[in-house]
């Protein structure tokens, strides 16, 4: 990886924290395919090139289809996707955009319908970690090994 700076060496502190945080999203109980498919998808609308290439290939060895990898960024069109990943899609993408969206007392029911809140908490932590990464990431010029 080619970084601006290395920014675990220089920041070794700020980086700590981060990967304490990335250590609670590997544990959660989201189902490891929808965390990467989210993960995707996320890196899709932030326009992270090095984070979508990781978290593609590592979809890919989790079996993941190519037709759902490749169908993320239509997700809600057809039914490769059930009502479930449809819902945390929902809400990656209105988290992502939060700004522009929020999170609506909708979404947030819609969401509700197939998480508990628990696993509404460890979404919302999975969506803000890869959003955490995508932003760094871009920051420090990483980009995809081609």
């Amino acid at each position: 990886m080619d970084n601006r700076i290395n920014y675990f060496k220089v920041a070794p502190d700020a980086l700590e924290i981060i990967m304490e945080a990335e250590k609670y999203v590997r544990k959660t109980s989201i189902d490891k395919r929808l965390k990467e498919l989210i993960k995707i998808r996320v890196s899709q609308i932030n326009g992270c090139s090095y984070c979508l290439d990781m978290h593609t290939k590592a979809a890919k060895k989790l079996k993941v289809s190519d037709e759902k990898i490749d169908g993320l960024k239509k997700w809600g069109e057809g039914d490769i996707f059930s009502e479930e990943e449809r819902a945390a899609f929902a809400l990656a993408e209105d988290m992502t955009l939060i700004s522009e969206k929020g999170v609506s007392d909708v979404l947030y029911e819609q969401v509700r319908k197939y998480f508990g809140e628990k696993e509404y908490v460890e979404l919302v932590m999975v969506i803000n970690q890869i959003n955490t990464w995508n932003r760094l990431s871009i920051a420090m010029g990483n980009h995809a090994e081609v």
